[in-house]
């Protein structure tokens, strides 16, 4: 799940004859003179199937599925059947056929497990966070190995899988769930994936209790996806230490008010909110007339034709013979006025639905309500009596 390679820096002393008249050695130039350089490990074999390991069936882009190989197991779909033992053996990223399937057989991809492929394919015993939003928290807390991270509200642990990669292999994670049959879960999971030694899941309501005392001072960052993280701000910033961040997720904006009040109260600084909605770009071939005052041909797009040679090809039988594009495209080719085919991008019209409001603040050790008070009047003062901030006064703006 982690995908480390096991390179490590080295060097190695050679032989080699110098010409140049100049040594990092004081010898003769025409001396065989050793020098340091960099030495480059071959890359470790690749990684294969096991029996009993985890794996990540790719049928198409909307269609994975997480299968643990067992001697006797087979995994069925439209393209065929396919025995788990055939697979053993195969490096990830194989390309592996099934028996019997609707046209001859079809085929699927083994994947490695990540933690972006678990997030499309894990159980959900909770709503999730997918990744746009996992790294954009992944980011806005600094995190790097060696961290220590508290999280509170594992759910169906998405985010927690990336929390572990980002600061695997030195730091750890712990995270906290009240729900107590959902901690299970999660704790089980964490270990079959082999990162048991990186995470830690507690049975705790940290909404009731707060993080544990033991954490106080320990952690580089904290995540509060909860009904309440302003209930749980006060305990996040005993566990924090100096300048360490801590990010809230909120489906609601009243959430996020009540958040950064808090946090204003327990010394955080920087506090600003942010809300993630992506936008997808459609990339096809589409035929563009140059002239428009030219007599308008009926327009028939390249992979319109393609497709019904396809579907052509398909009920007659075909062996897969190349199309050269038909009576059409080469009389499109001879004129000189017909539309011509071009490659174009455009926005979809419906974007990304909202998932979240993720707010950050970072812990200021100096800051205290005073300070805070006497900055937001000198700010408002600066602003003609304006309360808040401008447009461009964060650091995502700059």
């Amino acid at each position: 799940m982690l995908h480390r390679d096991p390179f490590c820096d080295g060097w190695v002393a050679v032989k080699t004859e110098d010409n140049s008249g100049t040594s990092p050695a004081d010898t003769d130039a025409d001396a065989a003179t050793a020098y340091e350089i960099p030495r480059f490990p071959d890359p470790p074999p690749a990684a294969v199937v096991t029996m009993g390991g985890l794996v990540i069936v790719y049928e198409g882009f909307n269609k994975q599925k997480a299968v643990v190989l067992t001697p006797k197991g087979v995994y069925q779909n439209r393209y065929g059947s396919f025995p788990h033992a055939g697979w053993v053996g195969q490096a990830f990223g194989a390309k592996v056929f099934g028996k019997d399937g609707r046209g001859g057989g079809g085929f699927v991809w083994l994947l490695a497990p990540t933690p972006e492929l678990w997030t499309k394919v894990l159980p959900h015993r909770t709503q999730i966070l997918y990744a746009p939003d996992i790294s954009l928290v992944t980011l806005g807390l600094e995190l790097k190995p060696g961290c220590v991270v508290c999280e509170s509200g594992t759910g169906s642990a998405s985010l927690t899988h990336a929390l572990v990669r980002a600061v695997a292999p030195t730091g750890h994670v712990y995270t906290f769930e009240f729900n107590q049959a959902r901690a299970e879960a999660a704790d089980c999971e964490m270990k079959e994936h082999e990162l048991g030694k990186f995470c830690t899941v507690t049975h705790r309501d940290v909404e009731k209790d707060g993080f544990p005392e033991c954490l106080q001072g320990r952690c580089d960052a904290v995540f509060l996806d909860l009904p309440g993280p302003w209930k749980v701000v006060p305990s996040a910033a005993r566990s924090l230490r100096p300048d360490g961040v801590l990010c809230a997720f909120s489906p609601c904006i009243e959430q996020v008010q009540k958040t950064a009040s808090a946090l204003e109260l327990a010394g955080f600084g920087d506090c600003q909110t942010v809300e993630l909605l992506g936008r997808e770009y459609d990339v096809e071939q589409r035929e563009l007339m140059k002239d428009l005052s030219a007599q308008q041909p009926r327009l028939n797009n390249k992979w319109q034709r393609e497709a019904k040679h396809k579907a052509k090809r398909k009920r007659t039988g075909g062996d897969g013979d190349v199309w050269d594009g038909g009576d059409d495209e080469k009389n499109d080719e001879k004129n000189e006025d017909a539309p011509k085919t071009t490659v174009v991008a455009y926005p979809r019209q419906q974007a990304q639905s909202h998932t979240g409001y993720l707010t950050f603040a970072r812990l200021v050790p100096y800051v205290t309500a005073d300070v805070a008070a006497t900055a937001r009047a000198i700010g408002a003062a600066k602003r003609g009596g304006r309360r808040g901030g401008d447009e461009n006064d964060d650091e995502y703006s700059d």
